[in-house]
C-alpha cells in the first residue's frame, strides 16, 4: 500500500517493523480486518498475494471503490502505523515522538490551516 523510498530513505509499509506495529494495533477490530481481507480477495479474484501485479492493481481498485468493502479500514490503519514509524517521521523533518504532552508549533493566529476543514462543508446536521 505505501512502497519503499530510496528517495526519500523511508522503509514501505510492508517493513517488518512497522507490519509488526499494524498487527499490534488490530486489537478489537480483527474480524473486520479479515473480513476487509476476504473481500479484497473475492474481488481481486483470487488469493490478492498470489496475483500478478496487473491483477492486483485491478483488484485494489475495485475493492477501494466497492462501498463497504473494508477499504478505509485498512488505509486508516496501515496510514497511522506507517506516519508513526520513526524512520518516516524523521524523513518528514519531524521529531519522533508523540505529540503531547509538549505539542507541536503552530503560528498563532494562522487560521489558514483551518482552510480544508473548512473546505470539506457540514459534516451534521441541526438538532430537531
Amino acid at each position: 500500500m505505501i512502497p519503499a523510498s530510496d528517495t526519500y530513505g523511508v522503509p514501505g509499509a510492508d517493513d517488518p517493523v512497522i507490519f509488526a506495529d499494524l498487527l499490534a494495533s488490530i486489537g478489537a477490530q480483527a474480524d473486520a480486518v479479515a473480513q476487509a481481507l476476504e473481500r479484497l480477495d473475492a474481488l481481486a479474484g483470487g488469493p490478492f498475494a498470489a496475483l500478478d501485479a496487473d491483477a492486483q492493481t485491478a483488484g485494489a481498485e475495485r475493492f477501494r471503490t466497492t462501498r463497504g468493502s473494508g477499504a478505509a479500514l485498512l488505509v486508516t490503519l496501515v496510514a497511522q502505523c506507517y506516519y508513526r514509524d520513526d524512520r518516516v517521521m524523521r524523513s518528514l523533518g519531524m521529531e519522533p515522538r508523540p505529540p503531547f504532552p509538549k505539542g507541536f508549533d503552530v503560528t498563532p493566529g494562522d487560521w489558514s490551516q483551518l482552510a480544508p476543514v473548512r473546505a470539506r462543508g457540514r459534516l451534521w446536521r441541526d438538532a430537531p
